[in-house]
């Protein structure tokens, strides 16, 4: 098995190191700020306030369109999609994205139901909203679409490939989890921010791990 890992492509191609880890710092500092900006929260901010919907929320057929966005990220629909990544991840032999994916997303989910009790933010009375894990789960598999997708182009496009479906990825959940009344906008930023936070330094350790650059080595073992 960690000869395969070593074969595999890396989950983290090394021309989207140091951009994604710019991304990495920025999504980080974007979350603490709005975590911070609204602990405890219970009313829209002025921001949030002109891009809610109305007391109906969206309508038809809007709101089926949403709904099946929605869906993506809840248990059954999150646990479907990553089963058809992971099998082609192992079908390609991509067996870091693999380990990426599961890692990364998992770590993603963990961190947003974390931190909402912590920052107390609610939305419709008692719902804990921030931030959004639906949007973070969303932009964490979009940013791991584009690692596999940017690993051959240039620094440039690979960039543009990691923003651009990390952006249309997120919004698209964003627009459905506030179209359905379930977050402020200002909650899918921060989910879009934990993503941004995650996934890159997770990608980084993987392959680290599977280069055996990240392990501690043992008396007289010659460096890899």
């Amino acid at each position: 098995m960690r000869d395969r890992l070593k074969t595999s492509p890396p989950a983290l191609p090394v021309v989207l190191r140091t951009p994604s880890m710019v991304l990495a710092v920025l999504g980080f500092l974007t979350l603490i700020a709005l975590g911070l900006r609204f602990a405890g929260h219970s009313v829209p901010s002025a921001f949030d306030a002109p891009l809610l919907p109305g007391p109906d929320l969206i309508g038809d057929p809007w709101w089926y369109f949403a709904t099946a966005i929605d869906f993506c990220g809840e248990p059954l629909g999150a646990t479907l999609i990553l089963a058809l990544v992971l099998g082609g991840c192992l079908l390609t032999n991509r067996l870091r994205t693999a380990v990426l994916t599961v890692v990364g997303c998992g770590l993603t989910v963990v961190v947003t139901s974390v931190l909402k009790p912590l920052t107390g933010r609610t939305i419709h009375g008692s719902y804990l909203s921030f931030p959004s894990g639906h949007t973070a789960f969303a932009t964490a598999l979009a940013v791991i679409g584009a690692y596999v997708l940017a690993g051959r182009s240039g620094r440039s496009a690979a960039v543009a490939w990691t923003v651009g479906l990390a952006v249309v990825s997120g919004f698209l959940m964003a627009w459905a989890e506030v179209g359905l009344g379930a977050h402020y906008p200002t909650d899918t930023i921060g989910g879009f921010a934990v993503a941004l936070a995650i996934v890159p330094v997770t990608g980084y350790w993987v392959d680290r791990l599977a280069d055996g650059k990240g392990r501690v080595r043992t008396s007289g073992e010659k460096p890899a």
